[in-house]
């Protein structure tokens, strides 16, 4: 971006004469913004009007009034009048013609009205979360511009689309291991507002790149909810999973094992260290933490069962639950 941004600068310095400029805008008495966005906007006009002149030029294979290079029986055919609205405000713009009406302008294509971007800003503010009338009330305090819920509503139905085709869109053979986990969010329901889970699939691939596999919105954590979402995952080309770490979500050991018979289940030592700290008093967190990272961290099964059984005779008495969940995982 800063690359881009320096090439460009460099352009305009090149084409602009610094002290050409300031006797223009003094000319022509150039003292406000408003003043500036008009002459953008006449810039805006003419840069277009030349950019069409080119394209053209291309399709015809001859430049205007060079009819010595001119092979083709198709000629200009003078000019349609179009208004668009562009980053400093509306305009019109001629658009040249050819008899045969085969040319097909790129930089500003036939029924596009809008070469603004306001699209894009549309999408960004749909991604960040803001609400359709959000949306309005803000490119209209900045741009203004008055965009219908209608047309917002159009623009970020290609959110929907790009979502879907990106949620069923081909996966690879075999993953070496997937992890699991949900992230928790508010969802408006008429008045009040429900709590929402969002799974997501995030997969280490055969060369070490991390990839998520795909977003599912859970309502009933059961065996068919993820049996629907690992049948979803082989549909779309997966043949097999050597480790999938998760959460110990209910339903999901079963369901995994019915897809991909062969894989290992590894639960997440991340969710378990939460469970296991969620009912230890503050006082007690820190030396509890020191303790079961002995666990986890021994080099062997066996030590870790020996650290495990030190961990139980310490605490047992105050936290029994948390060494019963250790042994159960």
């Amino acid at each position: 971006m800063v690359e881009k941004d320096t090439k460009n600068k460099e352009k305009v310095e090149g084409f602009i004469n610094r002290k050409e400029m300031r006797k223009f805008l003094m000319e022509n008495d150039v003292h406000s913004l408003d003043d500036v966005e008009d002459i953008i906007s006449e810039m805006e006009k003419v840069i277009l009007e030349e950019m069409l002149q080119g394209e053209m030029d291309s399709h015809l294979g001859y430049s205007k009034y060079d009819y010595g290079n001119k092979d083709t029986d198709n000629s200009r055919n003078g000019y349609s009048s179009k208004e668009v609205r562009g980053k400093s405000g509306s305009f019109r713009i001629d658009v040249p013609r050819d008899r045969k009406s085969e040319f097909e302008p790129q930089v500003v294509k036939k029924r596009q009205k809008d070469i603004s971007k306001i699209k894009d800003m549309v999408l960004a503010l749909y991604q960040k979360g803001l609400t359709t009338r959000d949306i309005q009330n803000y490119i209209m305090e900045i741009y203004g511009y008055n965009l219908s819920p209608e047309t917002i509503s159009n623009i970020t139905d290609r959110v929907i689309e790009k979502a879907t085709e990106w949620q069923n869109r081909p996966l690879e053979e075999v993953y070496p291991i997937i992890f699991i986990d949900g992230i928790y969010f508010k969802v408006k329901n008429g008045i009040e507002a429900e709590t929402r889970t969002a799974y997501i699939i995030i997969s280490i691939d055969m060369e070490g790149k991390k990839d998520v596999l795909g977003i599912w919105i859970g309502e009933v954590e059961n065996s068919k909810f993820w049996l629907n979402i690992f049948n979803e995952l082989k549909t779309r080309g997966v043949k097999d999973v050597l480790i999938v770490c998760t959460d110990k979500l209910p339903g999901i050991e079963t369901a995994v094992r019915a897809v991909f018979p062969r894989v290992e289940l590894q639960f997440c030592i991340v969710h378990q260290m939460r469970n296991s700290l969620k009912h230890v008093v503050y006082k007690d967190r820190k030396e509890v933490v020191i303790d079961l990272k002995k666990v986890y961290q021994a080099a062997t099964e066996e030590m870790a069962l020996l650290e495990l059984e030190r961990f139980e005779d310490k605490w047992g008495e105050k936290y029994p639950y948390i060494g019963k969940s250790w042994r159960d995982s």
